[in-house]
């Protein structure tokens, strides 16, 4: 696992490489459902004081119109980024009216599929469009599924560092073409090795017994409303969460751009015969985009994504195909409920780290076999990543999830001494979390499961809910601030109502 990282490790030291990481660049997109003050999924309209979700920079709606999700700047300063998330929030909960805003991944107590509302837009054309498929997305996959929340995290190098690790690689190739290729081996051993971050920062080991709505489970009974398993870190990435029998059979590469554009543009161009049964337009009413596997690039539910920020006239695939990569998108962090934002410096600086350990450690092809074995790996750590002895698979046979963390640990830490050159916290993350090895009970899944004793998880999150939101509506921006995001929400009003006049 390590055969060419410290060499490659010795080399950027001695590079003159190191101050550029201090450039990386960070965004963070947070989800939160809004609820009643009994703990309700609200069935009120997204408010007009927060905008409109169609046209507004920062704070959208994602599947369904109680799904707010906040979305900040890319940025270099990890303490500006946190910020602005905190003002999205502070900003909300002052424009909430007897609602709050949950604090978990997995959503609160739900009374059925159709109880949840799926997000409008208004009649413009983008506006449509983006209803129809949240409209497919419930034909396809059921609006539960949809209303389980998370974090995507953001992470981009700067050209400057890319320009001089080619150089240090010798790589012949193209800036674009470099920064593309060094972004998909980012991915490929995210996958092998993402599973540390479900234990670290997994936070759903339980949940409302009313998400399951009938369906068969193992989970196990806690309380009235609960279920769970004992040793889980986050359901929300087993196999209760994003599934179902289409995007199984997917196997998307993540070998090359030109192989990940390849398999995606199959999967938006080959009609599935259950979503063919469905049909798309039946009776004058449109019930998804297409018939096809996926009907946008976006369907594709998967751990990490490479991105690009697209204009109006292209697709994401078309943005890459021309500008390769230009960051890619973390997916598989849970909303920790102990914390304000879900989300804090400390895992932020983590992060970092493990996305550059994933970069410079060898990150050989990924084969058919090999992603299967991976994701065997995933549901393992989701559904039992606390079980003392747990093991997980390699091509070399099994080894116990504390042996491999350790080893894991034991490169990050070199990566947290180079990036503190060019910066700081990264070592004290790394042995932070580094002492949630030692002690399960430490990290987030088993605080949830010890938080629920005496209380039911509908309850228990709830509790949490009200704490925070009402935490934010006591620590109201400032007169300038204010008017900024007033009139952020006025301006995409106006934009929206452009829009549905061209």
């Amino acid at each position: 696992m390590t055969s060419h990282l410290t060499p490659r490790l010795a080399q950027l030291a001695a590079s003159g490489l190191l101050p550029q990481l201090a450039h990386i660049r960070r965004g963070i997109e947070k989800e939160a459902l809004r609820v009643t003050a009994g703990g309700v999924l609200a069935k009120t309209a997204h408010p007009p004081a927060l905008g409109a979700a169609l046209t507004h920079p920062y704070i959208t709606t994602d599947y369904s119109e109680s799904l707010l999700e906040f979305i900040t700047p890319a940025g270099e300063q990890v303490d500006e980024t946190l910020g602005f998330l905190e003002k999205l929030h502070r900003y909300t909960a002052s424009q909430l009216d007897g609602e709050y805003l949950w604090p978990a991944s997995m959503p609160c107590a739900l009374q059925g599929n159709d109880s949840i509302p799926i997000a409008e837009y208004g009649s413009s054309r983008l506006g449509r469009m983006k209803h129809i498929y949240r409209r497919g997305l419930d034909v396809r996959y059921g609006r539960i599924m949809q209303s389980i929340a998370g974090i995507h995290y953001n992470f981009s190098l700067p050209d400057s560092f890319c320009q001089g690790y080619r150089r240090l690689l010798g790589s012949q190739d193209s800036l674009v073409e470099f920064r593309s290729a060094q972004y998909f081996a980012l991915m490929r051993n995210f996958r092998r090795y993402g599973w540390l971050l479900l234990y670290l920062f997994g936070a759903s080991p339980a949940l409302s017994q009313s998400f399951m709505a009938g369906r068969p489970h193992r989970l196990a009974k806690l309380g009235k409303d609960t279920l769970y398993l004992p040793h889980a870190t986050s359901l929300r990435m087993s196999g209760l969460g994003y599934q179902n029998d289409a995007q199984a059979t997917l196997n998307i590469s993540t070998n090359s751009l030109a192989e990940y554009s390849r398999d995606l543009d199959w999967a938006l161009n080959t009609p599935h015969p259950r979503y063919s049964r469905i049909g798309v337009e039946v009776d004058g009413e449109c019930r998804q985009l297409n018939d096809n596997i996926l009907q946008l690039e976006n369907e594709y539910y998967s751990d990490i994504r490479p991105k690009r920020v697209t204009r109006a006239d292209e697709t994401p695939l078309q943005a890459m195909a021309a500008q390769g990569v230009e960051y890619i998108e973390v997916r598989n962090l849970d909303i920790n409920p102990f914390l304000p934002l879900g989300i804090d410096e400390t895992q932020v600086r983590f992060l970092d780290t493990f996305l550059l350990f994933c970069l410079l450690q060898d990150s050989p092809s990924i084969t058919a076999e090999e992603q299967q074995r991976l994701r065997r790996n995933q549901i393992r750590v989701a559904e039992n990543g606390r079980n003392v002895g747990l093991l997980l698979e390699t091509t070399a046979g099994e080894i116990s999830l504390l042996e491999w963390s350790n080893r894991l640990f034991a490169n990050l830490t070199e990566i947290a001494q180079l990036l503190d050159k060019a910066g700081q916290g990264h070592v004290r993350a790394v042995t932070h979390f580094s002492a949630l090895l030692r002690h399960p009970e430490l990290t987030p899944s088993a605080r949830v499961l010890k938080h629920l004793q005496g209380k039911d998880y509908h309850s228990a999150m709830l509790m949490q809910s009200a704490r925070l939101t009402e935490q934010w509506r006591r620590s109201p921006l400032d007169s300038h601030q204010y008017r900024y995001h007033r009139r952020l929400a006025i301006d995409s009003l106006t934009e929206q109502a452009r829009l549905e006049t061209v």
